[in-house]
């Protein structure tokens, strides 16, 4: 382990960060103006980022092309060259602040009588805003009525919202597949009060598979198709309570919950046993240490949320990723594997794990 990819939780996008946050409209026009975008927010000229946004709009852009094709684009691009270790955490978080400021140049418009009101909000511990917040622009400029809760809603908070203001819907952005749990528990929440989801994100799979399986009402791939779907007609409004196990028979083994509850033990011990395989981590300095533990424990949560889903590919996405933005750093991939085997060391009595852990391992054993 080298302590190199422990940047995850700040990376825009999760571990697919290439990902559109939106579908191209019209990259002929908007393309040009995405470019100026990008060279204003990659030399941090919050200044020069509004002009660019403002000179759009005036040029007749229209306000949904400058949000998702050029801001959204630009955001994309973050991703790439964060992955690709072209930006570093501080340079992407100050281009993602200033896509943030320049979300407020658009034009705002009031709500559009009898279209509905809708309660945009990123799952709990979700920190990556900004796609809920493009849903939430490209509804208002729709003629929604939008309540946008923000990054790590609290569920309660979220229920308590809902009953105090009665969304016809709820849409429930999440990133990261280790919130899967967190947005199942949302999801039944939401539609124990009686107002169906929407959700999106990437943590909900590239095509929807995981919003389905944790009985979303519904799915968008993007802002636009968001947008389309609601006015579309309303989502029907769920009539039948239910529990996370009605959805995921599969919890009924507890592997999920017996490793969940383990998480802090299995990290710590496969961080000892690894500094007795490998001696040169010995030598490793303070943070180092800190972010070899921090790896173990990026490991450890998505084996937790590919067991709650009952998906290998939870994991080996992430290690597929985790190993791409290894070797951009010049980490060999294969340097997650004694990791892997101490896992499977310590859950030998747990079949799901094994099975995923090993998944895992075939995954990287093709890479240098």
């Amino acid at each position: 382990m080298t302590g190199r990819i422990t940047d995850i939780d700040d990376a825009p996008g999760r571990h697919r960060v290439g990902a559109r946050l939106s579908a191209p409209h019209d990259e002929g026009t908007s393309g040009p103006w995405a470019d100026k975008l990008w060279a204003a927010v990659r030399a941090g000229d919050e200044y020069a980022a509004v002009d660019v946004v403002t000179d759009a709009l005036a040029a007749g852009l229209e306000p949904e092309a400058v949000l998702l094709d050029v801001i959204g684009a630009v955001q994309h691009k973050v991703g790439i060259e964060w992955a690709a270790n072209r930006m570093s955490v501080a340079d992407e978080h100050a281009a993602t602040a200033i896509n943030d400021r320049v979300i407020a140049v658009l034009p705002t418009r009031r709500p559009v009588s009898g279209r509905g009101r809708i309660t945009v909000a990123c799952v709990d511990q979700e920190w990556h805003a900004l796609p809920a917040r493009l849903v939430s622009e490209t509804l208002r400029l729709r003629g929604w009525q939008v309540d946008y809760l923000g990054a790590q809603v609290p569920t309660a908070h979220l229920i308590s919202h809902v009953h105090r203001t009665g969304p016809d819907a709820v849409c429930l952005s999440s990133s990261l597949p280790t919130r899967l749990p967190l947005a199942h528990s949302a999801i039944t929440a939401v539609q124990a009060a009686g107002t169906p989801v929407m959700a999106g994100g990437l943590a909900f799979g590239t095509d929807g598979r995981y919003a389905r399986l944790l009985g979303a009402d519904a799915w968008a791939p993007d802002a636009r198709a968001a947008g389309d779907r609601l006015a579309a007609g309303p989502l029907t409004r769920p009539t039948l309570a239910h529990q996370a196990i009605d959805d995921l028979p599969h919890l009924g083994d507890q592997e999920y919950t017996l490793v969940a509850r383990s998480s802090t033990r299995l990290v710590r011990d496969t961080f000892q046993r690894l500094e007795q395989q490998l001696p040169a981590m010995r030598d490793y300095s303070d943070e180092q240490r800190e972010r070899t533990a921090e790896d173990i424990a990026h490991i450890v949560g998505f084996l937790t949320a590919a067991l709650y889903v009952d998906a290998d590919e939870v994991f080996t996405g992430f290690l597929a990723w985790t190993a791409e933005v290894l070797t951009a750093r010049r980490v060999p991939a294969r340097s997650l594997l004694p990791c892997l085997d101490l896992l499977e060391e310590q859950l030998h009595d747990f079949p799901r794990a094994r099975r995923i852990l090993d998944a895992g391992r075939t995954e990287l054993a093709s890479r240098p």
